[in-house]
């Protein structure tokens, strides 16, 4: 029942959040309530939903979210940021604190060679970025999770490598939740776009500075270019009462490069969505994920190679390690369609149960 109060919660939120924006709705406004008015009707996904047979969302986030309460918006010094900082990196950092962007905790390139602005500047700007790619790559009909994130899009990072630049410094996108007070509820969203012949690395960080329940919905859209390359890095420093569910979808053109590495160390729940569209020629995907879990975690690595056509190649290697009662999904689908000829394909997924408690469950799958 309490499902049922909290999809009807989630509706009086939304539209709070459209009075909220006033006469700032832009040309993604009709995105939002379609895809709100998908999710309203569909709700979270249950275990009946093939792709979440093994984590029933609804009956988790029912238990354990309370979306009547309100994301206050906390006062941080860099100082309460270091236990999610990476030491000596050198790198362009934008800094989120309960989904809301902190430019004063923030360190933004200034060089021609990038373009880097946190998604609601991106919306009042009115990007073409967002014109053309915004919901174009991740489907909000195919996902609920993708759903509920399009519907509240707000805060989050838009990112642009311009054509044939070399981006050493890493970009850090640092997402944290203030749970010090109480619960807090927020959804990111990123656009990363890598122009041709362009090479960069970007890393999204993941955790709570306290230890009351959050419950985070990001989405990811990545974009390559010919002949781009990009290192993707996620990791998950979460909390033993964090919810978190994402998805990272990414479309990659003739002879890119994509590699994703995915690290989970926590989280009471954790869902990693993980879709790669290799639309042409030559495509490179590697995929690496590490999770080391104890206590009650559960964590549902799912993720998705479609090989569209000739010459390309993935491979994807996840590892786990789990102690305690902690429980291990993972899931994960190649596509060979019928033009990609010549297609080498590899999936390996390893796991280590340090007590008789601990569960994996492993479906690798492959459609020809």
């Amino acid at each position: 029942a309490k499902t049922n109060n909290q999809i009807d919660q989630l509706a009086q939120n939304f539209d709070q959040f459209e009075s909220n924006l006033n006469g700032s709705k832009g040309s993604i406004h009709e995105k939002r309530k379609a895809a709100i008015t998908h999710f309203l009707n569909a709700g979270f996904p249950t275990s009946k939903d093939e792709e979440y047979k093994y984590t029933d969302l609804s009956k988790i986030i029912s238990k354990q979210i309370d979306f009547s309460i309100d994301s206050n918006s906390t006062e941080l010094g860099k100082n309460d940021l270091n236990d999610h900082s990476i030491q000596g990196l050198d790198a362009y950092e934008l800094v989120f604190i309960n989904g809301k962007f902190k430019k004063d905790l923030s360190s933004l390139p200034v060089s021609e060679d990038i373009e880097v602005i946190d998604f609601k500047q991106a919306l009042s700007s009115d990007s073409e970025l967002i014109t053309e790619h915004f919901n174009k790559h991740a489907s909000f009909e195919n996902d609920e999770l993708i759903a509920l994130n399009t519907g509240f899009t707000e805060n989050g990072s838009v990112i642009r490598i311009n054509k044939n630049q070399n981006i050493e410094k890493p970009i850090v996108l640092r997402y944290l939740n203030d749970v010090r007070e109480g619960q807090t509820v927020s959804y990111p969203r990123n656009l990363i776009v890598s122009e041709v012949n362009s090479n960069a690395s970007v890393i999204e960080v993941y955790g709570e500075i306290g230890d009351g329940t959050s419950f985070t919905n990001e989405v990811t859209e990545i974009v390559l270019a010919e002949n781009a390359r990009l290192d993707h890095y996620k990791l998950q420093l979460n909390n033993e009462k964090a919810c978190y569910t994402g998805t990272v979808q990414v479309q990659q053109a003739r002879s890119s490069t994509f590699t994703s590495y995915a690290f989970t160390v926590g989280g009471a729940v954790v869902r990693n969505n993980l879709n790669v569209d290799q639309t042409d020629e030559g495509c490179e995907t590697y995929m690496y994920g590490l999770y080391l879990l104890k206590g009650n975690s559960h964590v549902d690595n799912h993720t998705t190679v479609d090989h569209q056509k000739p010459n390309s190649y993935s491979n994807e290697l996840y590892k786990g390690i789990l102690d305690d009662k902690a429980r291990g999904v993972f899931n994960g689908k190649i596509y060979v369609r019928s033009e990609a000829q010549k297609t080498n394909a590899f999936q390996s997924n390893k796991n280590i149960l340090l007590t008789d408690n601990a569960i994996v469950n492993t479906k690798p799958q492959l459609e020809i």
